[in-house]
């Protein structure tokens, strides 16, 4: 089964780790690479076991890390063709990049990732959805306002991890931020709002959602206090009660917790046939065999002397 921790998450930098066995998936690299190691071990996970980085984009609190953290890691880098160019200028060490189409989707040992747009003042953005047999795990980004492909794409996740930047009234409130920096974060290529990010639960929530995972809250004009009530309200309304709402710290590392619930994960066991991908979640796929099987799926291998736009 998947599992999923966020190491941090905030204006100063995000950064979460997915694993399936022996397969881990570094999503973002905003803290330092000091940080990014501590953190890691902190979980357990030795930061030479990675498999790789994936980039929902190319602003500095999402990609800060990438060029010390890849110095002595030969890590492949899984971004879109457009964000690849941009980060590129920006790292200095030999990094396999990995560029994609938004849109596209691909696999990185056992994990399948889709990919599909999503609106932000970014070139490129994107939000993810990785799944194995058992389980999936969604997730969405900075983002201005809720699309109907975000919906559609998101829909049926076991566990979502979403930004929840701001409360309305604290952000017209706030002394500290001018007009234009107020309009450039409540815009419709901005950031989403706790209601609108309740509004996107209303939608996507089904009977396997099992862990809602608040991120990139405002020090200023939000809480996670205040940010959970609001979800917990509206999941409430919409009899998922049970669902677990917690939020991201900007500073300590949100432990693993598995994406779907024991008896959701059981229950899927059970429908299943008993063949070789039954054991996806359970057991590592060789590096090479991972290779073989998603040859179709896997994007190309771009040199660092590459250049494309």
């Amino acid at each position: 089964m998947l599992k999923l921790a966020v190491l941090g998450s905030g204006s100063s930098g995000n950064s979460a780790v997915l694993c399936l066995g022996d397969t881990r998936i570094l999503i973002d690299a905003g803290l330092s690479a000091k940080q990014l190691c501590l953190r890691l071990e902190l979980l357990g996970i030795d930061p030479d076991t990675l498999s790789g980085i994936v980039l929902t984009h190319e602003h500095g609190d999402h990609t800060r890390g990438i060029d010390v953290f890849t110095r002595k890691r030969k890590l492949p880098v899984y971004a879109t063709t457009h964000t690849c160019a941009l980060v590129r200028e920006q790292v200095k060490s030999e990094v396999v990049w990995r560029p994609f189409e938004a849109g596209n989707g691909f696999a990185i040992e056992g994990i399948k990732v889709e990919s599909f747009s999503v609106p932000h003042d970014a070139v490129d953005p994107v939000g993810f959805v990785f799944r194995c047999e058992r389980s999936s795990v969604g997730v969405l980004s900075d983002v201005g306002h809720v699309t109907r492909m975000i919906i559609e794409r998101l829909r049926g996740v076991d566990t979502l991890f979403t930004e929840s930047n701001y409360d309305e009234v604290m952000l017209q409130n706030d002394t500290k931020r001018p007009w234009a920096t107020k309009q450039r974060i409540s815009n419709r290529h901005g950031h989403l709002s706790n209601d609108q990010t309740a509004d996107l639960i209303e939608h996507i929530a089904s009977p396997s959602l099992t862990r809602i995972v608040l991120g990139h809250l405002s020090s200023d004009c939000n809480t996670a206090d205040l940010a959970c009530s609001v979800i917990r309200r509206k999941l409430e309304e919409k009899g998922f009660a049970a669902v677990e709402v917690e939020c991201a710290d900007r500073s300590d590392p949100l432990p693993f917790r598995a994406a779907a619930r024991t008896e959701t994960y059981e229950s899927r066991i059970s429908e299943e046939k008993p063949a070789k991908t039954a054991r996806v979640c359970e057991s590592t796929v060789p590096a090479a065999a991972a290779s073989q099987s998603n040859s179709n799926s896997e994007p190309r291998e771009w040199s660092q002397t590459e250049w494309a736009f």
